[in-house]
């Protein structure tokens, strides 16, 4: 190779990284590159976990020690050498943050030019962009600066906010059942607060007990006045408490910060259920949801206000920035301009500015993130995209891979890992992995043209041009679920009858209304097991095994067979090793330098005591048994195992669900987005709910592992149950027995049923954008 060709190339030799097998392979830069494999094949590990994590090292090497003292350390991927490598940036799908004080307005710079707009033209003249920032409270006050131990004269200051002073900004305010707080016949000493977390005996009661302010041994039903507001609505204030300076709050106060003002859905289960128990949520009456104070809401351009502009839809607000003909602002205008259209382009125009990120799907919040990339000047970057098409119809397929060739155009390295045929179809270059999953994958099977995959024996390349048959015969329903006038969102007020005891795929484009209409009017109801795409929560001591609960007869099943306590047989329990508290690896922090991870000499990586290892069941120890694979861990706890029955049940169920090449003890961290929800769908088998619902469950699927899974919704329908399926995979939509398909556009112009009938009934109408798709798929 001449020595200038290598500069066009990112050259990896040796990665070990998961379940990688010393892979050594070249990329060429400036070129888009689309990675292969079913699911667990190595993808992941190589793109993220090797190429990306190693630039993103090595660009923090750059920055002083000091700095690099306030950055998370990244361990050196497992790789002999990489080479050629560029600023890497990730778009995945992770879900942006569900703050509650965040919206996709703020979460891109649209936000921040719209208050900068309003401030120079707004009439009437209200301040600068603060005044039109829901974030931002307005204060006044005084204040003085310190000269060397002097104070200096008092200064009077204020800052103008737009946050709405009855919600605080948040748009909505709680009203609190007192009943659900406390038991009014009883003393604070009686254990009277029944908040989670707050014990009679605990820290927080006693502060209130030995505040001054209450008796401890008055039940709250007995509060004077004075000590009812006390106890209740108190402003925050230093005592004492057993000898320590601590704070005094009124409980109300305190509960609005630490439970009702947080996001519910990232509270544990039992204190979101008792939230919800305990408050009821509504719009705030004073600024009606808009999270504005009054002068931010009065200021406005052509009889537009900023909270009118925030919940247009996109492509409407892009029009009417359009209009505006501003000369004084027109840098401004240009440059909102361009980030509204960027959200159009991407096929996101139906959102609207004031939307909470977190409700948006996987492969919204992944195209979200790529508005930022879209205008940027930066050449020579290398972009990592992970499943670019989750969350779309086949219509907007096409729009996503002319953005990508458009970053590809502009002198950057593009890096997709994808199963779709159709994006596979635009790629440079092509690299598949596999040949199989976990142990059995970690190899390049393929790497070159389109039609060299498409010629080779690969898994991938034998699947590629898989097209599927509508059904001869569908199932028939004789009941059905009812929905009525539901609204969500851009949902017009509909009705659709949703046949029980069938396999139900509802479609449409992306924002046409299928979730809102799914997850507003069914996941709710008594018997519907919903299972959508968020995360897992869990650290790197969790797994498969702890995850599922099938650590728990496990363990029962060690201790019964050596007659000693099952909480020996938990690393993270009174087997842990003494060194290493069970995590098998030793971090040794170094200051401001890299944090070094070794492995732990003591239990060798294993994470338990060596005593722990002498006790074993048939044959084997508990570390060997955490080692194997669902697989092979089915085989070692037969049906029918007296010992076993309930570990045997969930290993089946991670088999049915296609994971039996996952090994149980392995980190949940090291789980693939696809991986993460099969894990979840395994857990929600053995309920016994009567609906299940699954939200886009070809997500992180190979085009080959697609027929397993209609073989798992054909066993879950057959043994009684009612699958409504939400999905735009066209072999899904024909598997169907019946298709409930909204539209016929995304936002505004969705939110209707446009067609519900048999798939064949979809393909021989060809009247919506699906049916067209469908009907060249089958063909």
């Amino acid at each position: 190779m001449h020595a200038a060709d290598s500069h066009d190339l990112i050259r990896v030799r040796g990665a070990r990284e998961n379940n990688l097998k010393d892979v050594s392979l070249e990329i060429p830069k400036r070129r888009l590159t689309v990675f292969t494999g079913v699911s667990g094949s190595g993808k992941s590990s190589l793109v993220f976990a090797t190429i990306a994590a190693e630039s993103q090292r090595m660009i923090n090497e750059t920055y002083s020690a000091f700095v690099q003292g306030f950055m998370p350390t990244l361990d050196r991927p497992d790789v002999d050498v990489l080479d050629g490598l560029t600023t890497a940036i990730i778009v995945d799908q992770e879900r942006m943050g569900s703050n509650p004080r965040s919206t996709v307005g703020t979460a891109t710079d649209a936000n921040a030019m719209l208050r900068m707009l309003f401030s120079r033209i707004g009439t009437p003249h209200i301040g600068g962009p603060s005044a039109f920032a829901f974030n931002v409270p307005s204060v006044s006050g005084k204040g003085g600066l310190s000269v060397e131990g002097k104070k200096t004269k008092a200064v009077t200051f204020s800052r103008t906010g737009g946050m709405c002073p009855r919600c605080e900004g948040m748009g909505s305010v709680s009203d609190i059942d007192l009943a659900e707080i406390f038991d009014e016949s009883k003393s604070l000493n009686e254990g009277a607060i029944t908040v989670p977390g707050y014990t009679k005996d605990g820290w927080m009661v006693q502060t209130y007990a030995e505040s001054g302010f209450l008796d401890p041994d008055k039940p709250i039903g007995k509060y004077t006045k004075k000590e009812r507001e006390d106890f209740l609505y108190k402003d925050p204030v230093k005592i004492k408490a057993k000898g320590i300076n601590v704070t005094y709050e009124g409980l109300i106060g305190k509960l609005q910060k630490s439970f009702f003002s947080k996001d519910r859905d990232a509270l544990q289960p039992h204190i979101r259920a008792f939230v919800e128990r305990a408050a009821t949520f509504g719009v705030c009456p004073d600024c009606d949801g808009t999270r504005l104070a009054e002068g931010a809401r009065s200021s406005k351009i052509a009889g537009i206000s900023i909270a009118d502009a925030c919940a247009m839809e996109i492509r409407d607000l892009a029009d009417w920035v359009r209009g505006l003909d501003e000369p004084s602002v027109a840098p401004l205008l240009g440059a909102l301009l361009a980030t509204l259209d960027a959200f159009v382009d991407i096929g996101l125009g139906y959102l609207s500015l004031d939307r909470p990120p977190g409700t948006l799907s996987g492969g919204e919040a992944q195209r979200t993130k790529m508005i930022r990339h879209l205008g940027s000047s930066l050449t020579d970057i290398t972009y990592v995209f992970d499943e670019p098409t989750v969350g779309l119809h086949p219509h907007d397929i096409q729009r996503m891979n002319e953005l990508l060739l458009q970053l590809r155009d502009k002198g950057n390295t593009v890096l997709v890992v994808e199963h779709k045929p159709e994006m596979i179809a635009i790629a440079d270059h092509v690299v598949d992995l596999g040949p199989g999953a976990g142990a059995g994958g970690g190899t390049v099977c393929f790497e070159g043209t389109l039609d060299g995959l498409r010629a080779s024996d690969t898994l991938t390349g034998r699947h590629l041009d898989d097209r599927a048959t509508l059904k001869e015969t569908v199932r028939t329903s004789t009941d059905a679920l009812q929905i009525r006038g539901a609204s969500t969102h851009n949902l017009q007020d509909v009705d659709v009858d949703i046949p029980r005891g069938v396999l139900v795929v509802v479609t449409g484009v992306a924002g046409s209304g299928k979730s809102s209409l799914i997850h507003g009017s069914v996941a709710a109801r008594d018997g519907v097991v919903a299972i959508d795409q968020t995360a897992i929560k869990g650290s790197r001591r969790s797994s498969p095994a702890t995850y599922t609960g099938l650590l728990d007869p496990i363990r029962k099943a060690f201790a019964k067979a050596n007659g000693v306590k099952p909480a020996l047989f938990s690393a993270n329990s009174e087997g842990a090793c003494p060194i290493c508290n069970g995590a098998g690896l030793i971090f040794t922090e170094l200051g401001f330098m890299e944090t070094v991870t070794t492995t732990c000499e003591e239990c060798e990586g294993k994470g338990f005591q060596a005593a722990v290892l002498e006790y074993t069941l048939g044959g084997r120890d508990i570390t060997e048994v955490l080692a194997m694979s669902v697989g092979e861990a089915e085989a070692f706890f037969g049906e029918g195992d007296a010992r076993t029955p309930a570990a045997h049940k969930i290993l089946a169920g991670l088999a049915d669900v296609g994971l039996g090449y996952l090994t149980i003890g392995q980190p949940l961290t090291t789980l693939s987005g696809g991986e993460r929800q099969r894990l979840k769908l395994a857990m929600h088998l053995a309920e016994d709910g009567g609906v299940y619902v699954l939200d886009e469950p070809t997500s992180g699927l190979h085009l080959a592992d697609v027929e397993n899974l209609l073989g798992l919704l054909d066993r879950l329908v057959d043994s009684g149950k009612s699958v409504i399926v939400i999905e735009h995979h066209q072999a899904v939509m024909a598997h169907a027995d019946w298709i409930i398909d909204l539209g016929p556009g995304a936002g505004h112009d969705g939110g209707r049923v446009v067609f519900e009938g048999t798939p064949a009934d979809l393909v021989a109408a060809g009247a919506t954008v699906t049916g067209e798709h469908l009907a060249a798929y089958v063909r």
